[in-house]
């Protein structure tokens, strides 16, 4: 798999301290993109995802793995074993993609999307849009943009917001 890089503690990507991996390739061309490095598919760096799964596992002190881009969804397939190992390790894992939660469900994302939002705890779905930027998104760039809840909306058929409960 191919990506732009990571940060091993991070408090803005999602609730505690998180390990955040940005995945390498994004065809949502989101004007204002804070990450356009991250757009070519081909850029970053190639790396195995049990070696990056290692890195995760010696990493101290995370509450969670959020997965950003980039899109993790334009590498769904490694992406999802990826999330699966951090959920083994006990990790809570976010991810932001610029599909909404309807297009994966309806199949309109990559291969292997359905099985990476099974293995998502949170989903930050939506393009960036630069004219519903707002600083008072908690986790987020714009209005438009949402925290979904994905065990909750896979159960209950329609889409469940997250409610932060700390």
């Amino acid at each position: 798999m191919r990506i732009a890089g990571t940060i091993k503690h991070s408090l803005v990507n999602g609730p505690g301290i998180r390990f955040v991996v940005f995945f390498q390739g994004c065809i949502h061309y989101c004007k204002g993109c804070q990450n356009m490095d991250t757009w070519d598919p081909s850029g970053g760096e190639f790396i195995e995802p049990d070696e990056l799964i290692e890195m995760i596992r010696s990493t101290k002190h995370l509450d969670g793995v959020t997965l950003s881009g980039g899109d993790p969804f334009m590498q769904a397939q490694s992406a999802a074993y990826v999330a699966k190992a951090c959920h083994d390790m006990g990790l809570s894992v976010w991810c932001y993609t610029g599909y909404t939660y309807e297009e994966i469900m309806e199949g309109k994302a990559p291969e292997g999307a359905v099985e990476l939002l099974e293995e998502t705890d949170v989903l930050v779905d939506g393009r960036f849009e630069i004219d519903l930027r707002s600083e008072e998104c908690l986790y987020r760039g714009s209005t438009n943009q949402r925290l979904i809840d994905t065990k909750e909306s896979i159960a209950k058929e329609y889409v469940c917001d997250w409610r932060q409960t700390d």
